[in-house]
């Protein structure tokens, strides 16, 4: 009975150990606040912000050309047939809906281009928390997002220093 209870003090000690050991295994880091400064994401921005005042002044145009149309046929529409106007209505209708095509063409591409652009930046930041985390001896790096209590080592700083982030 005595060597039993040897046998499961060191079976305690052991796992405790081994519990203490991994939770100092595990790091926390701030995932999107990295890939949101990461000098390739900030290029990507600017450019699709250029992109998106070029549709947009694009959508501008259309709608100011639209306008004129709409207060042309307005001030005509006395001395026009009903068929003629009736005609007009349609044009100005097929015109409206063109320019919600070219709104919705216009917001579709630039989340395509996001979404196709950001996943090489993603697969970097991962790589990177990666390596820093193997080099500094870590088992689990974890977003900092979802912890209620983050005790733990941030990797961020390091990371930044990798990656080039001031």
């Amino acid at each position: 009975m005595k060597h039993f209870k040897t046998l499961l003090a060191a079976v305690v000690i052991t796992l405790g150990m081994t519990t203490y050991t991994q939770a100092q295994k595990v790091a926390h880091i701030n995932f999107e606040e990295i890939v949101s400064k990461m000098p390739e994401t900030l290029k990507l921005q600017a450019d699709l912000e250029k992109l998106g005042k070029t549709y947009g002044e694009e959508i501008t145009n259309a709608q100011k050309a639209l306008k004129a149309k709409i207060d042309k046929y307005t001030a005509e529409e006395i001395s026009q047939t009903q068929a003629q106007n009736e005609a007009r209505i349609k044009e100005v209708q097929t015109d409206q809906g063109k320019i919600q095509q070219l709104q919705q063409v216009a917001q579709q591409e630039l989340q395509q281009k996001e979404s196709t652009a950001l996943e090489p930046i993603i697969k970097k930041a991962r790589e990177t928390i990666s390596a820093v985390a193997k080099s500094k001896g870590f088992v689990y790096v974890l977003d900092t997002k979802a912890l209620i209590v983050s005790e733990g080592e941030d990797l961020g700083p390091a990371v930044k220093t990798k990656l080039g982030i001031k």
